[in-house]
């Protein structure tokens, strides 16, 4: 199932097709843990999320000409998963640090009720869902976009404006990060958005960046997705 969030315009010379996806499932989401750079693999749900949006893809008739991922093995073999379903495997991957989920610091392996029980339930509910205010020894959302954002400008941006089709695998908080400046967000209203576990989002990007069109790649049944504070 496709959602339509704006009317696409064709993908022309003036357009750039950048697709995101959330990695599958993990081990950790399914714990209801909070994760950050923790490297749990994906849970049996989470395989099949991953060949599901690679279907999606396929159905779209996308020919991607290089991918990106973090360092954590969930989003890696979500992708490698994508790829290998829809058939492009020699592309180019590019992995990197920069586009990790969020650090939850001293969160990291907990479960909301043990962070409620340490902290109390409105420090918790702050850390989880303000813009800037980090955990101990973790990062904000803030924290996060300030590496995800130079990365994307440096590598991938120039990627698209060179005609390639750029695929990104990564993590709920990440790409949040980076949809927030797509679409010119508030950290209030990007902490609003919900992005489904293997839910392909693809933008149609003008010549400055902006996006002229969004589809939001749907599976027809859906998968209830972890909580997204919980990757």
């Amino acid at each position: 199932m496709i959602v339509e969030v704006r009317p696409v315009i064709p993908n022309d010379q003036r357009t750039h097709t950048l697709v995101l996806v959330r990695h599958g499932e993990s081990e950790w989401n399914r714990r209801n843990l909070f994760t950050g750079w923790c490297d749990p693999d994906l849970t049996e749900k989470g395989l099949i999320e991953a060949l599901v949006a690679a279907r999606m893809l396929r159905s779209q008739g996308l020919k991607f000409d290089v991918a990106y991922s973090s360092g954590l093995k969930r989003a890696q073999r979500t992708l490698d998963i994508i790829l290998s379903e829809i058939g492009q495997t020699k592309i180019p991957v590019h992995l990197d640090e920069a586009l990790n989920e969020r650090h939850y610091g001293d969160l990291c392996g907990l479960n909301k009720d043990e962070a409620r029980d340490r902290w109390g339930e409105e420090q918790v509910r702050i850390w989880r869902r303000s813009y800037d205010i980090p955990p101990p020894g973790g990062e904000s959302l803030k924290d996060t976009e300030e590496r995800v954002m130079p990365y994307y400008r440096s590598r991938i941006w120039p990627d698209l404006q060179s005609g390639k089709t750029v695929l990104i695998v990564a993590h709920g908080n990440s790409l949040r990060a980076l949809i927030m400046n797509l679409e010119n967000l508030t950290g209030e209203e990007i902490l609003n958005r919900e992005l489904a576990t293997g839910a392909p989002i693809v933008y149609r990007l003008g010549p400055d960046g902006v996006p002229v069109g969004r589809s939001d790649l749907l599976p027809s049944r859906s998968i209830d997705a972890p909580p997204e504070d919980n990757v």
